[in-house]
């Protein structure tokens, strides 16, 4: 994963928000400000208001599944955010996902994926969006599902060595890694989306 390349999003007209400042807290890796502005409420009275927006970019996540088999391919990998809250090692099971740094998502994700689990991406199906955490971050996901079979794989995996990054490749049935959610053992939520996503939609029809 490169640092991001920023650039301000202007903001959309809205008749209720008035914006009236934006301060830079921090402009290291990402960018945090601090938000003050005027809402208008329901009932029609304003008021102003403080917010933080974290905006790290946007992102994308893409489960591999292979429908004959009824595999999923997930990762694992150290999360210090996570272990700085207390999961004891540290250790996220995961779909694979990045962030876009300026491409579009569908780039952004073949890229990811081959870089993380060695398999090249066929066919990615764009799923759904969502805002991930939207108290706070701006991020955006764009979520996809691709097929995969044994010789979509060109190499092994592993994430960018440069970055930190030290990924180990899982490969189990859907109906295990469902397991895995109930058990806590799958605790990271683009992960638990599009894990419910297929069992919704069934990999017949995925």
């Amino acid at each position: 994963m490169t640092r991001p390349h920023h650039r301000e999003i202007p903001l959309p007209a809205n008749e209720r928000v008035r914006i009236v400042e934006q301060r830079v807290l921090a402009d290291d890796w990402f960018v945090l400000k601090k938000n003050t502005f005027d809402y208008r409420h329901s009932n029609g009275r304003w008021q102003r208001l403080q917010r933080e927006t974290y905006d790290r970019g946007d992102g994308a996540a893409l489960l591999l599944f292979n429908r004959a088999r009824g595999t999923v391919v997930l990762t694992r990998q150290f999360r210090f955010p996570a272990y700085a809250n207390g999961l004891a090692d540290g250790m996220l099971v995961e779909v694979c996902a990045g962030l876009l740094d300026n491409e579009a998502p569908e780039v952004a994700i073949r890229r990811e994926v081959q870089e993380e689990t060695g398999f090249a991406v066929r066919m990615p199906r764009k799923v759904f969006e969502a805002f991930m955490s939207p108290g706070s971050v701006t991020e955006r996901l764009h979520f996809f599902v691709a097929e995969y079979e044994a010789g979509d794989r060109v190499n092994q995996g592993g994430g960018d060595a440069s970055e930190g990054e030290d990924i180990e490749v899982i490969e189990l049935p859907l109906e295990r890694a469902l397991a895995m959610i109930g058990r806590g053992e799958i605790q990271d939520g683009k992960t638990i989306m599009l894990l419910q996503h297929a069992a919704l939609v069934g990999l017949e029809r995925l």
